[in-house]
């Protein structure tokens, strides 16, 4: 399954996140896989889409990070996962009309 992962930290925290990833290179968790990462220019904020099946890679990673940056994870689909789980919606309403 997709994730978004969205992060942000304070000013005061620059220093120790800028150490720490420059340290680990931003390494993910056992199980985790990167799709995509994208970081604010001048500021700590940034987002990231994983997957992963076993969300314990995940509490990993926000563990990791969040003595030092505000973490959101959600999960995240793909326009074709949506699609189809509209079209599934619509076509279950229709047939409770009937």
């Amino acid at each position: 399954m997709k994730f978004l992962v969205e992060w942000k930290g304070q000013p005061t925290a620059e220093n120790a996140v800028i150490e720490r990833f420059m340290k680990t290179g931003g390494k993910l968790p056992e199980g985790v896989t990167m799709l995509g990462r994208w970081h604010a220019i001048g500021g700590l904020r940034g987002v990231a889409i994983v997957e992963t099946n076993d969300s314990r890679g995940l509490s990993a990673l926000t563990l990791e990070w969040g003595d030092l940056l505000t973490m959101n994870v959600v999960p995240a689909v793909t326009d074709e996962e949506l699609g189809a789980a509209l079209g599934k919606h619509q076509a279950t309403r229709q047939q409770a009309r009937e």
